[in-house]
């Protein structure tokens, strides 16, 4: 029987999932590195979320079959090794589509409406209303880097206010919104990003990047928080190029680490109060994290034939 080893904490429909597909199921969430590496050779299968940093060397012993990772991104995974050995990789970027495009849209009108800001100075006794006046985004025209099933969720729900919805992907066009980056540059008033984490986009929103805007822009990063660095964030911000900056991830998410240059950095950025955070969670909603198991049950269930 193959058995299949669960190391981070997933909705429990994983573990009974795998064992009515045949699977022997093993759940080890409290391994540490060290002991994730030495037992690895007794599983086929291994199902991940953040926990483990997945490298060529910890597969170079192994005769894992497939890779489940509970989540969208796989800059967590060598693909390329897995890949190189015969290991099937698995992602669930279907599952927490909708979470996301929710959490994205959620974050952008707070930023047009001033929600945030508003409901601090209410809370604190000031009626303020002047101050307060938002923007509508009928009429504006947003640009979606990256049009995957992120990018897809967020277009189908703006599309039914009044946008003008831009989206380029380089490697998958889109045939519903096509534009090219050069449009993005010339016409976005509001950027997301919706790519994953490659050497290709790790630094991707420098200030060049944001310089070649023609307008200031809102820039929202649901994405991979490398991809968009604080100091070029910073410097949007100093210049007006960014007017307002929604973020859901941040190159570093170990909060603890911080250096005092990523403190000061970080500090200054949350000064301006067209900015709003969260904490890594756009995709991380009660449905998301039942719906992340359906699909990936469902491409084991795929690829194994069961």
């Amino acid at each position: 029987m193959r058995k299949v080893l669960i190391v981070d904490e997933v909705h429990p429909s994983m573990a009974e999932g795998l064992t009515n597909l045949g699977f022997e199921v093993e759940t080890r969430t409290d391994l540490t590195l060290s002991e994730f590496v030495s037992i690895l050779p007794a599983f086929d299968g291994l199902v991940v979320r953040s926990k483990f940093k997945i490298t060529a060397e910890i597969l170079t012993d192994t005769t894992l079959t497939f890779i489940a990772r509970a989540g969208a991104g796989l800059d967590l995974l060598d693909v390329e090794a897995c890949l190189s050995r015969g290991i099937a990789v698995f992602s669930a970027n279907e599952g927490n589509s909708d979470a996301v495009a929710e959490h994205v849209i959620g974050q952008l009108l707070s930023l047009a409406h001033k929600l945030h800001t508003s409901d601090t100075e209410v809370r604190h006794g000031l009626w303020e209303r002047e101050g307060n006046r938002g923007f509508e985004l009928k009429g504006k025209t947003i640009g979606l880097f990256g049009y995957g099933n992120m990018g897809k969720a967020v277009a189908s729900r703006l599309s039914s206010f009044g946008m003008t919805i831009l989206a380029y992907d380089k490697y998958a066009p889109s045939a519903d919104y096509p534009a090219t980056m050069e449009q993005l540059f010339k016409q976005a008033d509001i950027l997301s990003l919706h790519i994953p984490l490659t050497s290709e986009t790790v630094g991707l929103v420098s200030i060049e990047f944001l310089d070649s805007f023609k307008k200031p822009i809102i820039l929202i990063n649901s994405s991979r928080g490398p991809i968009a660095p604080l100091e070029p964030l910073l410097h949007g911000l100093r210049s007006g190029q960014i007017k307002g900056l929604a973020l859901d991830v941040l190159p570093n998410e170990k909060l603890s680490t911080w250096s005092p240059v990523e403190k000061e950095l970080f500090a200054e950025i949350a000064a301006y109060p067209a900015t709003i955070f969260s904490p890594h969670v756009a995709g991380w909603t009660t449905e998301s994290y039942y719906k992340i198991n359906e699909v990936l049950l469902e491409k084991i269930k795929l690829h194994f034939s069961l």
